[in-house]
């Protein structure tokens, strides 16, 4: 179980399967990655990174809107959709009928909330998407560590709930905190990795380039 959470290998089908799986398969053959890796994301970007895991809800919110205006100059908030439609809906809750075009700086505060994981990843994913960019090592491990402390978290969480020995409940907390942790950790280097990326290629473009896109 340790070596596959830690594991670099290519994500399986089985891992690209159901909403959240599906949202990677485009990119998981992409031969190109992002500028910095997400283990190289501290170093390079130290302030976005820390700003990013400390205040995780207002980057977020300030990072899609940055995104949504990289790929689409001067658009705003108009593009905005909860997720970007990456993870589908639930019954009457789909994408782009929630009152995104309304009031899509709340919607995008409920977003970063409610479903911070897909959050942070769909705004990856537009820049991925952009650039053709795939999935590096560095990306498919910490993915899997975060799952599997998800999975660990939700496991003891359960447990806890059904017996009564105390030692389960600090148990789950303990495995609760460090898999908080190490999201909001992941998250600040997954922003930081897309504010490099957005920074380097606004950069580099031709001023008539950037104005085309």
């Amino acid at each position: 179980m340790v070596c596959f959470c830690l594991s670099s290998e290519k994500l399986s089908d089985d891992e690209l399967k159901g909403k959240y799986g599906s949202a990677l398969g485009p990119y998981a053959n992409n031969s190109q990655t992002f500028a910095i890796s997400l283990c190289q994301a501290p170093c390079k970007e130290p302030i976005m990174c820390c700003t990013s895991a400390l205040c995780f809800c207002p980057m977020q919110v300030y990072m899609r809107r940055r995104v949504l205006n990289h790929v689409n100059p001067g658009s705003g908030w108009s593009d905005y959709q909860c997720c970007q439609g990456m993870y589908g809906g639930c019954c009457c809750l789909q994408p782009g009928s929630m009152g995104e075009s309304t009031c899509p700086v709340p919607c995008m505060c409920l977003e970063a909330l409610c479903c911070a994981g897909p959050a942070v990843s769909a705004s990856s994913n537009v820049i991925r998407g952009e650039y053709s960019l795939g999935l590096d090592e560095d990306d498919i491990r910490l993915i899997r560590c975060n799952n599997c402390l998800f999975f660990f978290s939700a496991c003891f969480s359960c447990v806890a709930m059904m017996t009564d020995c105390e030692g389960d409940d600090v148990a789950a907390g303990i495995v609760n905190c460090i898999s908080d942790v190490v999201f909001l950790c992941t998250s600040g280097c997954m922003t930081a990795q897309m504010h490099h990326e957005m920074k380097n290629r606004e950069n580099t473009a031709p001023s008539h380039e950037l104005m085309r896109r």
